[in-house]
Parts: C-alpha cells; sequence; structure tokens
C-alpha cells in the first residue's frame, strides 16, 4: 500500500500483530504494563521482601541507563538501554537464566537528559513472534527473536521533526493486527496505522485539538478498549482523551475537562497513561489536574456528561498510572503518597504516605499486594483492599525509574545499572 506522508502532525502509530490474544498470555509480560496493559498480572507466590541479595535469582549489569520496563515471552526477557560513553539506543535480549542472547542498535542520538527520560524511555513489546520498539528521538523498528531486523524507519524523515523535550516516551501498543504508537508534541497531532511486516502506511487520521503551549506535548502510551459490544483505541494528551475506530481512526468520541481548578496552564503536559480495566477508564491529565473515570459506552462530545463520567477529582498523578482492581481505584502520586477510592462513587477510603522520594514508576498488583517503586530505589508492598497496610519495605540502593514486570513467579526489576530476576526463596 502507498505511503502518505503528513508532513508537521502528531502521530498515533499502528503496526499489525501476528497473534489475536496476548491478553490470554498471562505467563508472558509481553508490553510495559503487562498482559492486560493494565498493570494486573495473574502471577501467584511472588516475593514480597528481597533486597540486592535476598530473593535474587540473578543480577545482570547493563550497558547504561534507561527508565524503560522490560518485556517477557516465555523464556526471552527484551529491554531497550542506553550505551555509555556512546549516543547509541540498544534493543538487548536477555534469557530467563540472566544471559544476554544478543543486542542491537536500534538508534542514534545524543539525549537532552541522561537518565530518567533519554532516548531508550520508550519500553520495547512484543507479540511471541516479532518485537517492536521506538525511540526517543522517533526511530520505529521491528526484529524477529533472533535479532534479525525485519524494518525500519524515522518518524522525522517520514512524516515531521519532533519537538519534544527529553525525547518521546510513549511505548509500543499491540493489539490484534495493529501496533499503537502515540507522538504528541508541538509539531503533530497525527493517528497512523502502519502494517506488521513492512512498516508501510494502512491509514492516518489528524486528531483536532485547540490545546496550545506545552500542553500539546504527551509521554502516554495508548490504551485498548474492548468488550462484546465495542472495541477501540485511546489516545490521550493535548487536552483531550479519544476514542478512535481500530479499523480506520475515525473518532467516536472524545472529552475534555482535564485542567486545574485555577483554569487553563498552558505549561500542563501529560505524562501518566489512560488505563482500562471492569469496563473503566481511568483517565490522569497533569499536575493538580482533573483525574476522571468515565464508563466505555461514550459517543460524540462527551465532556462533563454524567451519563459517561461516573466521577472526576482534581487528584491526578503526574507520571506513575493508576491501577483498578476489585473495584478500587489507586493512585500513587509522584511523591509518594498512595490513595484508594471506590470505582464507582469516587468515595476516598484512604490517603497514606508511602515513601517519601520520587516516584516515576507505575504501580503493579498480584495476588492480593500492589508494589510500589520508587525512584531511590525503594520498594513498598501494600496490601490491596479499602484498609491500608504496608507489607514490606525493600531497600535496593540503585536507581529504577522503570515499572516492575511479573512473569512465571518472578519479579524483574530494571535499574539504572543492572537487570535483576526477583523470586521466593
Amino acid at each position: 500500500m502507498k505511503l502518505r506522508y503528513l508532513p508537521h502532525i502528531t502521530t498515533i502509530l499502528f503496526v499489525s500483530h501476528l497473534v489475536p490474544a496476548v491478553v490470554s498470555q498471562a505467563e508472558n509480560w509481553p508490553m510495559w504494563r503487562g498482559p492486560q496493559r493494565n498493570g494486573i498480572s495473574q502471577e501467584k507466590d511472588l516475593p514480597i521482601k528481597w533486597s540486592q541479595t535476598e530473593n535474587v535469582a540473578w543480577r545482570l549489569p547493563l550497558p547504561g541507563a534507561a527508565p524503560s520496563t522490560p518485556v517477557i515471552w516465555q523464556d526471552q526477557i527484551f529491554l531497550t538501554s542506553t550505551l555509555r560513553d556512546s549516543q547509541q539506543t540498544l534493543l538487548l535480549c536477555v534469557d530467563t537464566a540472566g544471559k544476554l542472547i544478543w543486542q542491537r542498535v536500534i538508534g542514534e542520538g545524543e539525549s537532552e537528559q541522561a537518565e530518567q527520560n533519554n532516548l531508550a524511555a520508550p519500553s520495547p513489546s512484543t507479540d511471541g513472534q516479532l518485537v517492536w520498539t521506538m525511540t526517543g528521538n522517533g526511530t520505529i523498528t521491528c526484529h524477529d527473536f533472533d535479532g534479525n531486523r525485519m524494518w525500519q524507519f524515522s518518524v522525522e524523515e517520514r512524516y515531521e521533526k519532533i519537538d519534544m523535550p527529553w525525547g518521546l516516551a510513549s511505548s509500543p501498543v499491540p493489539d490484534g493486527s495493529l501496533l499503537y504508537v502515540q507522538l504528541f508534541h508541538l509539531n503533530s497531532r497525527q493517528v497512523i496505522a502502519l502494517d506488521k511486516t513492512t512498516g508501510a502506511e494502512v491509514w492516518s487520521v489528524v486528531r483536532e485539538t485547540d490545546a496550545e503551549g506545552k500542553c500539546l506535548r504527551s509521554y502516554a502510551t495508548p490504551a485498548i478498549y474492548r468488550n462484546k459490544h465495542r472495541e477501540y483505541v485511546l489516545s490521550h494528551g493535548q487536552d483531550y482523551i479519544v476514542a478512535h475506530d481500530l479499523h480506520d481512526g475515525s473518532e467516536l468520541w472524545r472529552c475534555g475537562d482535564f485542567h486545574s481548578r485555577s483554569g487553563y496552564d498552558e505549561t500542563m503536559h501529560v505524562a501518566s497513561s489512560p488505563v482500562v480495566a471492569d469496563g473503566m477508564i481511568l483517565v490522569p491529565s497533569g499536575k493538580n489536574g482533573n483525574f476522571q473515570v468515565l464508563r466505555g459506552d461514550g459517543q460524540g462530545q462527551i465532556t462533563g456528561d454524567p451519563q459517561f463520567r461516573l466521577w472526576s477529582d482534581y487528584v491526578s498523578p503526574v507520571r506513575p498510572s493508576a491501577l483498578l482492581v476489585d473495584s478500587l481505584v489507586y493512585i500513587c502520586s509522584e511523591e509518594g503518597v498512595l490513595r484508594c477510592w471506590d470505582a464507582k462513587t469516587g468515595k476516598e477510603h484512604y490517603r497514606r504516605a508511602v515513601h517519601r522520594h520520587k516516584h516515576f514508576a507505575s504501580p503493579v498488583y498480584a495476588d492480593g499486594k500492589i508494589y510500589l517503586t520508587s525512584r531511590n530505589g525503594t520498594l513498598t508492598v501494600v496490601q490491596s483492599g479499602t484498609e491500608f497496610k504496608v507489607l514490606a519495605t525493600n531497600h535496593m540502593d540503585e536507581t529504577i525509574c522503570a515499572s516492575p514486570a511479573v512473569s512465571r513467579g518472578r519479579i524483574y526489576l530494571r535499574s539504572f545499572d543492572a537487570l535483576y530476576a526477583m523470586e521466593s526463596s
């Protein structure tokens, strides 16, 4: 199919995916927020206490710092990384015994910021046969599991120049026949579908917005909504969350009203991503912004519509994405305060400090426990439910911005220095 080259527009990229039911593969962790794309794992008997030596199956030193999350498919782990003292961005393949199998260069360029947001910020994704990556300066690449490059292109060469401090951070999201990658920045607002095996454009849609200033920038990752009646992809940023038809990208509905009580803030950008669970959509905004819980059956303009908005409050996290488990919404603020609400009514159950340090990683839930990761390497395990209870506090003493990954009885933690496999002894 002929490619269309549309300059100066933000992009969500959609690439086909090889197997139809990633979500059913509960033992794998194929995307940055797991098999259901919402931070929830079905694993049992995971460790809750560890250190750099206790309950560590292995530790693999890494070639450079990055905030991206590893993804796991059976006995192979994929993660992106910078390479110290170079301008290269890498894709690494590691086996579950902790041995590096191969590494490939997936991009080049100097990061504006060396650590928490660099060119290796987007996490990879996989469907069990192919692995997709995107770099912070917009190089999109597809590899097979043996490390062979299937295709690659530069967003800036094909579409538009990227205007984004610290680079892009949105991760590619495979679903069905498509792979979704969101690219909202000052120069663009586009949604694109790519062929999975060639990277050729299938369709593209320009998303309308009246956002101003830094509000045009979004670091969020798209989400998929699906039930027996509807399915669509959600793009988030530039003052709106928008539902797009999976087949042609047409707009099904949109919702705004994300700014703070004080009015429009031209400096507010989106870094946290929407979450879909139990037929509801958790939609963050920016600092001091309006966090909204929406129903998924909207149509047209639904901003502020009580038929589709279950509740909202000015409690949005800045970077960590939310959790929705057993009809409870959990938000960990960047400052390390965990809050819990009833998902349908918005009644707050508690607000408690967990660890007073920056939290950039998103929380993960498994087996009745919530795992929270701070940047200084302190990981707090909290019991799920309406009563606040800390089960364990673990100190890794290494910088961590990546969210945990869970697979086959292990928790994988990626610091700026190493990849850890944690398991119960």
